[in-house]
């Protein structure tokens, strides 16, 4: 479990300023494709994070198997594999994947039954630590963001707030 960080209300920090305002530019810099990355945190000694922007190859999956990979990356994100094994390494470090973020483009922030399925391994959550964010961008502008966390007791996902600092 990770060292939470806690805003001026005392609300555990989900995503700071900064990290919301880099992710919100990536979003709007990739559409009409949907953005992903992460937020690493580690809380040895002094809490430490990092924002990892990562590179969606859905459309590139797309084009080689259609069939496997119907969607393209207007509404589906696929974290490029380079990006995977680095963030492997970098939990190997001590580095906890703290939220896990992508945009859903011209459509809201929610969290779809896709975006449940792929964060699921056997019906358990692959991540169960991370807070899962969705920025919506619309016309390449975002917008709304919102935030997700398993919660054992419903066994899915539901919304919490997104507190930033």
């Amino acid at each position: 479990m990770y060292a939470a960080i806690s805003n001026a209300k005392g609300s555990p920090v989900i995503l700071t300023a900064t990290e919301l305002a880099a992710i919100r530019k990536q979003a709007e810099a990739e559409y009409p494709a949907e953005c992903c990355g992460v937020v690493l945190e580690r809380d040895a000694g002094p809490a430490e994070r990092r924002l990892y922007p990562c590179r969606n190859i859905q459309n590139t999956l797309h084009a080689k198997d259609p069939e496997r990979f119907p969607r393209e990356a207007r509404s589906a994100y696929y974290m490029a594999h380079e990006d995977l094994i680095e963030i492997s390494r970098q939990e190997m470090r001590g580095w906890g994947i703290r939220v896990i973020y992508h945009s859903h483009v011209d459509a809201g922030a929610y969290f779809s039954e896709t975006d449940r399925r792929n964060a699921l391994v056997d019906d358990q959550p692959a991540y169960p630590a991370a807070i899962y964010v969705v920025v919506a961008v619309q016309a390449g502008q975002a917008g709304e963001a919102r935030a997700f966390r398993w919660e054992p007791a419903h066994r899915d996902f539901v919304e919490v707030p997104l507190a930033v600092d």
